[in-house]
């Protein structure tokens, strides 16, 4: 029983083949692909051998002001996730599964830790409703809009792919994105840990203590 180790360059081949259908009807069981070697193991936690550089993204945070990633993240232990505030099943039980294992930390931890929500689907994200629907999961999370071609860039060098939504056969508009969290270090501040659409509360709550002092879970 191990975690699984994985290289960034193995996920940035992969990115393009583990897109979540969100949007309209919810996505049916099995229909998210997942990276290999994620959630068919003892731990919900895939150590990368080859960490990810933070990406360079400054964003319009849910107060309107600009939001700079790397600068703002800086030493502290970050979890980021892109997703959408319109998405009926993956996105907001991702979000409300970490704000529930972060509630079980201590204090002076929940205070430390950095949640960053980057919609995927900015024309109808806006600064305020990414702000409402994120108050909904934990008023602490950081939420963040804005070009949509600069998201799509950064969650590409995370090994994540975004596509820009689109209105099916119904009309029913349909997001394409990753389902990953990716935990950056305070130490390093580099991404050395993913976790699949699949993850837990109970994953989450065993591995933020540790992901919090930058150590592999």
């Amino acid at each position: 029983m191990r975690t699984t180790r994985v290289t960034a360059a193995a996920l940035l081949a992969a990115a393009a083949l583990t897109l979540t259908a969100c949007g309209g009807e919810p996505a049916k069981p099995g229909s998210v692909t997942q990276i290999a070697g994620g959630q068919n193991n003892a731990k919900a936690a895939t150590v990368l051998d080859r960490p990810f550089n933070k990406p360079e993204l400054v964003l319009t945070d849910t107060t309107g002001k600009p939001w700079n990633l790397r600068e703002q993240t800086k030493g502290k232990p970050t979890l980021i996730y892109f997703g959408y505030t319109h998405c009926p099943d993956v996105c907001p039980l991702t979000m409300s599964n970490i704000a529930v294992a972060k509630k079980a930390l201590p204090q002076a931890d929940q205070d430390n830790l950095q949640v960053v929500f980057v919609t995927t689907d900015p024309e109808r994200d806006t600064p305020e409703s990414v702000g409402s629907w994120l108050k909904m999961q934990d008023p602490s999370f950081i939420g963040l809009t804005g070009d949509f071609a600069a998201i799509q860039a950064a969650a590409r060098t995370l090994g994540i792919g975004i596509e820009a939504a689109t209105k099916d056969a119904n009309g029913n508009v349909v997001s394409m994105h990753g389902a990953q969290v990716i935990a950056f270090s305070p130490k390093t501040d580099e991404g050395y840990v993913l976790y699949g659409e699949g993850t837990t509360v109970d994953d989450y709550t065993k591995d933020l203590p540790k992901l919090i002092k930058g150590e592999t879970p």
